[in-house]
């Protein structure tokens, strides 16, 4: 433990500078599904949200451990355009990663929607995407994200999903030809309650990885997760 609690500050060290958030999840989706037997327990999340006068700029970085080292990992950034007061971007966007997870490369539009707190909001962004060394590279991908404070700002339900196009095979040999995954995240945020520090930015909360065909996977999975984030 002591090992891949080292290996989570090194990750998260070169960006905490710029993070808004850093994120552990404990995942029970190996005690739910045999075939999942596998999975690694701990993934840390480094993400980061930084709005400008040109648009904004989105990135997360996941890493999962297994037999004390980091056993895979995913990095996605993606950039807003936008030069005008409309609530409609340019999206550009890279996903990455190790193992099963190939380059791809995302270019569409956004429309996003906030109130006038910051309280609620959604984005939808449909894309044409290219997937680096598949045999139909040419695709697509239809993205949602959203977020909602509430009670004063105590809890948070935020998360994405996703659909796209993608010719794989999971891990049984079937063929498939489109992929969907949401993670919806609830959050209990502990320095929002009276007596707790406004500095103790400590939260408390759950993931629930919905997936339906997703990287070897075969089928449709919810696999949970218990999670702590520290936000900056």
């Amino acid at each position: 433990m002591k090992k891949i609690l080292f290996a989570l500050f090194l990750c998260c060290a070169a960006t905490v500078a710029m993070a808004q958030n850093i994120q552990l999840h404990y995942d029970f989706g190996r005690a739910l599904y045999d075939e999942l037997d596998t999975r690694p327990r701990l993934t840390s999340t480094v993400e980061m949200f930084k709005p400008d006068k040109w648009g904004s700029t989105f990135f997360f970085v996941d890493m999962d451990y297994s037999n004390n080292e980091v056993s895979s990992a995913y990095w996605e950034i993606a950039r807003e355009l936008k030069f005008w007061k409309a609530p409609v971007s340019i999206h550009v966007e890279y996903d990455g990663g190790l193992n099963y997870i190939k380059d791809s490369y995302l270019l569409g539009v956004t429309y996003t929607w906030n109130n006038q707190d910051f309280s609620k909001g959604f984005s939808i962004s449909p894309m044409y995407k290219y997937l680096h060394s598949n045999p139909t590279p040419n695709s697509f991908q239809l993205t949602g994200t959203w977020y909602l404070h509430f009670g004063k700002g105590k809890y948070s339900f935020t998360g994405f999903a996703d659909f796209w196009r993608e010719e794989h095979t999971d891990v049984k040999g079937q063929a498939h030809d489109f992929c969907f995954l949401a993670e919806p995240q609830f959050w209990v945020n502990l320095n929002k309650f009276e007596k707790v520090d406004d500095d103790f930015k400590l939260s408390i909360g759950t993931e629930w990885e919905i997936s339906n065909n997703f990287a070897v996977m075969d089928g449709w999975y919810l696999n949970p997760t218990l999670a702590l984030k520290w936000s900056f």
